[in-house]
């Protein structure tokens, strides 16, 4: 028991932190903001399974997310469908949609993925527009019911707050368990050589697609829970420039990082709203250099880097002493 605390001391402090720091001075401005790192980490942690661990290129994730939160939002508002069982069918649609196109675009690879993903995400985008009759169009739709349980409403910040970090601690755990299972091995012998993990007897293409429908099994639990979280939802808030700011927080973490999503999340959502709000549409262009210098500087990620960095540190001090 003493090893496993020396060895994952940190993961109990982050989880410590998380449960008291809503009754301090985050529980205004900065409980909200906490929200949006919760959510945004479950969409970033499926794309590091995808990207990072499989080797496969996603320029569209934003599009699984808005599915997730489209679907809960017509269900629940439109047909009167209780919030949790719109949540679970919206993952079932977002999953097999996934599953659908999965096959198809697998079989491209390099910039031809990266592009297929990229379409994709802007098709999505236009039928979230188009389909006003549906979605509300580009004005979106609004006065989405919260969750609950029984009489218990998640009605608040606070609330929302615990509810959100539950999921996505749930999220990196079963991702963490993935990592260091067989199959685990199996994405990193593919990311490592396709051709050479199908000579020991992987199935490359059914493993892509397994990868992919559960990232996007994880978008779409977000989505959900955004869209009952602000009750509205818009397509603005699933474009392009959104799938960008999703590659930058898996970059920034780490795309071989599973809990370093929560890194890449929390850096780009402060950036997002503390420092980039005078932009306006000029912060894609931050988004991009940012990835770029990231990449050719720290191309296993900022969180990895930190971590690096500190371990060196430890070493150097323990000698000292």
């Amino acid at each position: 028991m003493l090893q496993w605390l020396k060895k994952r001391w940190i993961y109990l402090v982050a989880a410590i932190l998380l449960i008291i720091i809503p009754f301090d001075w985050f529980l205004g401005k900065y409980n909200t903001l906490l929200i949006f790192i919760g959510l945004n980490t479950m969409v970033t942690v499926g794309l590091c399974l995808l990207m990072g661990y499989t080797g496969q290129v996603s320029l569209g994730q934003a599009a699984y997310y808005g599915i997730g939160a489209y679907f809960s939002a017509i269900l629940s508002k439109t047909y009167g469908v209780d919030p949790w069982i719109a949540m679970l069918i919206a993952a079932i649609i977002t999953g097999t949609f996934a599953y659908s196109i999965g096959y198809l675009i697998f079989r491209l690879k390099g910039n031809y993925l990266a592009m297929a993903t990229l379409g994709i995400g802007i098709i999505v985008w236009i039928l979230f527009r188009q389909l006003s009759q549906f979605t509300g169009g580009p004005d979106g739709m609004s006065g989405i019911p919260y969750l609950s349980i029984g009489g218990f409403v998640f009605d608040t910040p606070f609330k929302r707050y615990y509810l959100v970090w539950f999921f996505t601690l749930a999220i990196l755990l079963i991702s963490q368990n993935i990592i260091r299972s067989r199959t685990g091995r199996a994405l990193r012998a593919i990311h490592g050589s396709e051709d050479a993990a199908e000579s020991i007897g992987i199935n490359v293409a059914q493993f892509k697609v397994k990868i992919f429908v559960l990232s996007a099994v994880f978008a779409s639990l977000a989505g959900s829970l955004f869209v009952h979280h602000l009750r509205f939802v818009s397509p603005q808030q699933f474009n392009f420039l959104a799938s960008v700011k999703l590659v930058v927080m898996a970059v920034i973490g780490g795309l071989a990082s599973i809990w370093g999503a929560i890194f890449g999340a929390a850096t780009t959502n402060i950036l997002s709203d503390e420092l980039l709000l005078n932009f306006g549409e000029l912060d894609i262009i931050v988004y991009g250099l940012i990835l770029m210098l990231v990449m050719i500087f720290m191309p296993q990620g900022l969180f990895v880097k930190l971590k690096e960095t500190i371990t060196i540190w430890r070493a150097r001090t323990a000698k000292k002493d």
